[in-house]
């Protein structure tokens, strides 16, 4: 019995840190650096290597995958992110990525416009768009 709730308690673990993709459309050929990424995302870098400028697509604050992005890319908290922004905002020096509610509304604007960048769990990924870098 104990060996089944160790299991089961290392399955949910494992569930809960889904490594996160991050995408483009597959026609982009930009080079991606893990530092660009967070910099687009963090409204410091505004265009690709290419010279085509960004359109950053991020999910709800609150996701799960969400969260393990802000964690593992961008190393700050959902409520160190919005004080980010907050003060961006209020100063008129940035615009926060657009926010749509899950992974399948990031893979659809992805394929259909080759200047966005977004983060999904890597399962959900499809042919549809390019895997960058995976956390």
């Amino acid at each position: 019995m104990k060996k089944l709730m160790c299991l089961l308690l290392l399955t949910t673990a494992s569930s809960a840190y889904a490594a996160v993709s991050v995408i483009v459309h597959p026609s982009n050929g930009s080079s991606f650096e893990s530092s660009t990424i967070k910099r687009i995302f963090t409204g410091k870098e505004k265009s690709f290597s290419n010279g085509n400028k960004v359109i950053p697509i991020s999910q709800e604050a609150g996701s799960a995958v969400t969260d393990e992005f802000n964690d593992k890319v961008l190393n700050k908290s959902s409520a160190q992110l919005k004080a980010y922004w907050s003060k961006l905002i209020f100063t008129g020096k940035g615009t926060p990525p657009k926010e749509v509610s899950n992974d399948a509304e990031v893979l659809k604007m992805i394929s259909a416009n080759p200047d966005t960048i977004g983060f999904v769990s890597s399962d959900a990924v499809t042919d549809q768009v390019k895997v960058i870098k995976q956390f």
